[in-house]
């Protein structure tokens, strides 16, 4: 009896703790069975369903023929290879996404003088036009990111709304930190406190100021357990796990979704999924270069970072914990003039020479061309 009582005595913790944990997680087999390439989502981390605006009303083929907005209107600088009618169905729809709110600076009136509606007055009027440029720029040049295939409903793409979601700000941004002020002693250099942006590691809470922004290069880890040039102090190392613990917080995903675990920098041994990564950091780091940070003094006081700096993107601002924005609802199909034209439109820019093709030849998976 009294052996029976021990073994139920260690029997039962195990039970019960077991039973904490039954009917809690989801998990999804995304490789070959045995290669640990699982995907596991506790579910009250699971997100609800993505809020999509339905169109105001429905863009039909008249519509888009007629006068364009450059000869109906005056200022138009960016869409006005549209009809009028499109381009006053767009406008609209970027009202309701970027500033909804009820007031005097609510709707059109955000970036518009409501007296001379093509006065650039406003700086958000001059901000709007740039993030419309990269609106396009993004639809046409960088669908190796987002797979948009013909946008025909079956890619998803982009528009004012994957980031701003209703807020003239998107929720999720990033800006450089002041450099502490401490000397040596008790300076923790950004890290050892634990922040969102980073899933909450003691890991540098800002590695994005010289990872997604310029061109330096991410990957630390080594193709040789031999002395090569991917020789990296622990400092750089650790930025780099802190923009790999964003990006998998961002997307609501494991390092599995892009790696394999039995050789993280293999590019031939990962999935597809990391070709994709690897694009959207070149697009992430145009998107602050090219577009945010160009725009230089038009950003405001309160747009700016504690550093002086504008308030930037990281995958957060698009994914908001989902591996495919909105999840992957295809908005796009609705709004055919956020399109833009691939390498050629005014202020596009075009994907520096050694951008990685896909799918990746096994010879060139682990080149020094590989940087994440």
């Amino acid at each position: 009896m009294i052996r029976k009582l021990v073994s139920l005595s260690l029997l039962l913790p195990a039970l019960l703790l077991g039973g904490c944990e039954v009917g809690t997680k989801v998990t999804e087999q995304v490789g070959y069975r045995g290669t640990a390439l699982n995907q596991i989502a506790h579910k009250r981390t699971l997100l609800p369903a993505d809020v999509i605006p339905e169109p105001i009303y429905e863009l039909t083929p008249e519509m888009r023929q007629g006068p364009t907005a450059r000869e109906t209107y005056q200022n138009v600088q960016v869409l006005g290879d549209i009809s009028a009618e499109e381009f006053n169905y767009t406008m609209a729809a970027i009202s309701g996404w970027v500033a909804p709110v009820e007031g005097e600076n609510a709707g059109c009136n955000y970036c518009h003088n409501p007296e001379n509606m093509a006065s650039d007055e406003k700086y958000t009027k001059v901000v709007a036009r740039k993030m419309l440029q990269m609106t396009r720029d993004i639809n046409a040049n960088w669908t190796p990111h987002f797979s948009l295939s013909q946008y025909a409903g079956k890619g998803a793409g982009v528009t004012c709304w994957t980031c701003h979601r209703g807020n003239v700000v998107p929720k999720y941004s990033w800006s450089s930190d002041l450099p502490d002020p401490k000397g040596i002693v008790g300076n923790k250099h950004g890290q050892n406190t634990p922040a969102r942006a980073v899933a909450y590691a003691s890991l540098p809470n800002d590695p994005f100021t010289s990872l997604l922004q310029g061109s330096n290069v991410i990957r630390v880890q080594s193709n040789s357990a031999y002395p090569s040039k991917y020789v990296e102090s622990i400092q750089k190392t650790e930025k780099t796990y802190g923009l790999m613990m964003h990006m998998s917080q961002g997307l609501g995903v494991n390092c599995t979704y892009c790696h394999n675990s039995d050789n993280f920098a293999n590019w031939s041994q990962s999935r597809p999924q990391r070709v994709n990564a690897w694009y959207g950091i070149r697009m992430v780091r145009d998107i602050n270069d090219n577009y945010i940070t160009s725009l230089g003094n038009v950003w405001p006081a309160n747009r700016l970072g504690p550093a002086g700096d504008p308030k930037k993107v990281f995958c957060t601002t698009c994914h908001q914990g989902k591996n495919k924005p909105l999840g992957g609802v295809a908005m796009l199909k609705d709004y055919p003039a956020l399109i833009g034209t691939p390498h050629g439109m005014p202020g596009s820019y075009a994907p520096p020479v050694d951008v990685m093709p896909a799918p990746i030849p096994v010879a060139a998976a682990d080149t020094a061309k590989s940087p994440a």
